[in-house]
């Protein structure tokens, strides 16, 4: 029976998305439920399962094109596994895949598709090497684009640094790793495209060798950039803090709060809970616009802006307010973790309603960031450089961190930025207050 491979709905609004990498070729077996191919859409990218066991018998859309939702990319031949098929073989786990490895070399001077590991005494499966070429000791798996950019070029699979999912090496690593090896021509000039980092040659001459298509994700990133430019009346103000007093906390509570909650204690939870008192006290930068309207949010789901493997991406904390330090902790920690594997879902990326972003993490020391419409505020945090500073007529070197807190002037007033900006800074300041509420 042939079943129709089709662009699930992937989110509110989204009519289009552009395909990704095809994780099973044509011809290739695929268990019911395992992915088939990446679909990346502007704000996440999701994988297509199979919907029941068999082949893939045709791919209609390659990578890089795009489709309609709903729009048939492929067809499956649902079928059971054949014997020995390789694509259907389950991974070797560590000691396994050593043995195997050990075995299939002893056997025989001629790499095999498939080997069949002997079950120790008291075991009943059979485990199956994954083919060559594809995840033997020392190499990662490979996808087929991939493999023949190596067998032309002549290179080791082992030698390049593999950035798929589950440890693939992909066609764009193998790509990566040849602009790399040519970047030592004085004839090329390099400039690095956002946000792949994917290297673009220029000859002297000027001439793009190379031209990388805009990801879904990082049009639309443009697009709300762009959006907020021209819809809203955006205006910056900046202030330092010092953070002489929560790096004191952090250092005397640090491996206590570690060993009761299993996580680090950061600065990111301090600037979250600082960031939702200072919102309570001034709502017009946790409210939004809606043609003639004001709607002030009485929840405060704040965006965490994250750099992905795609570009950045802003997941939502719900309820922040009612969230600990440690479960703040623990769930910024785990969007950074999953925003570089593209595993944040759609549902995690709406219905913030204010911002913060935190370039210091990249040395950033001063910026002026842009509002995440239909928001009001973001809130932007730097690097922590040691100054000094005047207290009580005397010059002292502290670890101070420049705020920058850009706001839609239509709503907000000056004022009530600079006050707001303010009230971060003394909560973070004297941290006690935070858990006091004043």
């Amino acid at each position: 029976m042939t079943i129709e491979l089709k662009v699930p709905t992937v989110g509110e609004s989204i009519t289009e998305v552009q395909l990704g990498e095809w994780l099973k070729g044509e011809g290739q077996f695929v268990e019911r439920d395992q992915p088939v191919v990446e679909i990346e859409s502007d704000k996440a990218t999701v994988e297509l399962p199979a919907p029941s066991s068999g082949k893939v018998s045709k791919i209609l859309k390659q990578k890089g094109q795009t489709a309609a939702v709903g729009e048939v990319i492929g067809y499956l031949e649902e079928s059971a596994a054949p014997a020995g098929d390789e694509s259907a073989a389950p991974k070797a786990d560590g000691d396994t895949a050593r043995r195997t490895s050990t075995e299939m070399a002893s056997a025989s001077t001629t790499k095999q598709s498939t080997a069949t590991i002997k079950p120790a005494e008291g075991r009943r499966n059979v485990v199956r090497a994954e083919p060559a070429g594809a995840g033997d000791a020392g190499q990662p798996w490979v996808t087929p684009a991939a493999r023949r950019l190596l067998a032309e070029h002549g290179l080791a699979a082992r030698d390049l640094e593999a950035t798929g999912r589950g440890g693939r090496l992909l066609e764009e690593d193998v790509q990566r790793h040849l602009e790399r090896s040519k970047l030592g021509s004085p004839a090329a000039e390099v400039a690095i495209a956002e946000p792949t980092g994917v290297p673009m040659l220029r000859p002297s001459g000027g001439e793009d060798l190379e031209v990388v298509p805009m990801s879904p994700l990082r049009r639309r990133v443009a697009e709300r950039l762009v959006q907020a430019q021209q819809t809203a009346a955006l205006l910056t103000t900046f202030n330092e803090v010092d953070m002489s007093a929560v790096m004191a906390m952090r250092q005397k509570y640090r491996e206590t709060f570690q060993e009761k909650h299993n996580v680090k204690l950061g600065f990111m939870s301090f600037f979250v809970k600082a960031t939702i008192e200072a919102l309570k006290r001034f709502p017009q930068l946790n409210a939004e616009i809606r043609g003639t309207d004001i709607v002030y949010h009485n929840r405060y789901d704040i965006g965490i802006a994250v750099g992905g493997g795609k570009g950045l991406v802003v997941p939502v904390l719900r309820g922040a307010d009612r969230l600990s330090f440690a479960e703040l902790e623990k769930t910024i920690g785990d969007f950074g973790q999953r925003a570089q594997r593209n595993k944040i879902a759609i549902d995690e990326l709406q219905g913030g309603t204010f911002t913060i972003s935190n370039g210091g993490v990249y040395g950033s020391l001063m910026s002026t960031p842009i509002v995440n419409p239909p928001q009001s505020g973001i809130l932007g945090l730097h690097a922590i450089q040691d100054r000094p500073v005047a207290r009580d007529g005397q010059v002292l070197v502290r670890p101070m961190m420049y705020l920058a807190l850009t706001y839609d002037h239509r709503l907000v007033d000056g004022r009530e930025a600079v006050l707001f900006l303010r009230h971060v800074k003394e909560l973070i300041e004297e941290p006690s207050r935070i858990l006091l509420e004043i």
